[in-house]
This record gives structure tokens, C-alpha cells and sequence, in this order.
């Protein structure tokens, strides 16, 4: 087996076992979590054209581990074409998002004691209207369209119901992905 590969297992199966110690969901059940931040839209390519504005997204969070999650979600994201580019050749184009997202997300979480860092990947929808204009793409889309969200964080506190994280969500058919900077608070139902 070679070393790298080794490794990876080794590492792998040590934080399976030792997560389930973790304190890295504020409990096992269910809650909800609110976050906001500051959205943000732009093409998949390398290029210098985004758009700004509000991210907001609300969790109905399912905790089966203490690791493990699982994170249905309704969102919203709306972003402005951002005219204050340092390339005057490039201020024609524009990305922009303006869509209602719905989704289900699992969360995997590090077993970390008042500081967790965890990763999300799922499956959505957004509803509503897409512009992703560059020199190279030219796609408006209004309407329902699949997405792929992806989040890194941080869950913080004692109960980790304090939440601070990169979330995006990628939008293949138009090129283009929408996310945000967004702080969160979780709140228990039971």
C-alpha cells in the first residue's frame, strides 16, 4: 500500500473513532440555524467579475451524531453587478444571482472542543434569475436550476451553537457560483 494512501486510511478511521467523543453538533436531535452574511456572485473562470449584496439562509438542522448531520435549507442570495472593477475593459460585464435556494445539505464535523471546524456538501435548487457575462461566457437563465452547495466553518462556543463559515452553492449551467461570508446562531427544539 503506498504511504500517502496509508496515511489517509490511518488518519480517516482515528477521527471516525475519536468524533464520536466530539461535542461538535450542540446536541443530537433537532434545531434550527439562522445565518446571514455578506453574498457574493461570480463565473467559474478566473477573471475579475463579481457581484455583491445579501445572503441569508435558514436550517432545519437533523443531528444524528454528535459528528454527523444531516441540514435541509431555504435561502435566499442577492447580488448587484459590482462596478468598481480596476480593469475599465472589464466594466461591461457582470455576474449576478437573484434566487431562493432549497436544498439539503450533511454536515461532518472535527472533534475540536469549543472551536469545530466542519465540512458541508449536498444538493439543491434556486429559483430565479442568473447573468453570468464575461469575455468568454454570455448566459442568462431565469427559473429553477440545480445547484451543488459546499460550506467550510467553524462551529464556536461550549454548546458550538455560534457559527462562522464560507458557504457556496454552484451553479453549473450557468457558469457561475453564489456564496457568502455568514455568521450563524443555532437554536434547540427539544
Amino acid at each position: 500500500m503506498p504511504l500517502n494512501f496509508r496515511n489517509t486510511l490511518a488518519t480517516t478511521i482515528f477521527v471516525i473513532f475519536i468524533s464520536n467523543l466530539a461535542n461538535t453538533q450542540p446536541h443530537k436531535g433537532k434545531f434550527i440555524n439562522a445565518s446571514i452574511g455578506y453574498g457574493v456572485s461570480a463565473p467559474n473562470e478566473d477573471i475579475e467579475i463579481y457581484g455583491s449584496g445579501f445572503y441569508a439562509q435558514g436550517e432545519y438542522v437533523i443531528g444524528l451524531a454528535k459528528w454527523f448531520g444531516i441540514r435541509p435549507y431555504a435561502g435566499l442570495i442577492l447580488t448587484s453587478p459590482n462596478k468598481n472593477t480596476t480593469h475599465q475593459d472589464l466594466s461591461e460585464y457582470e455576474t449576478t444571482s437573484k434566487a431562493f435556494l432549497l436544498g439539503s445539505k450533511a454536515r461532518i464535523c472535527a472533534p475540536i472542543p469549543w472551536v469545530a471546524p466542519y465540512f458541508e456538501i449536498g444538493i439543491g435548487a434556486s429559483i430565479g434569475s442568473f447573468v453570468t457575462y464575461t469575455p468568454y461566457v454570455d448566459k442568462k437563465k431565469n427559473g429553477l436550476l440545480m445547484h451543488i452547495p459546499f460550506s467550510a466553518g467553524l462551529a464556536i462556543g461550549r454548546k458550538h451553537n455560534i457559527e462562522v463559515a464560507f458557504t457556496y452553492y454552484f451553479h453549473p449551467s450557468v457558469d457561475q457560483f453564489s456564496g457568502a461570508m455568514a455568521f450563524g446562531l443555532s437554536f434547540p427544539l427539544n
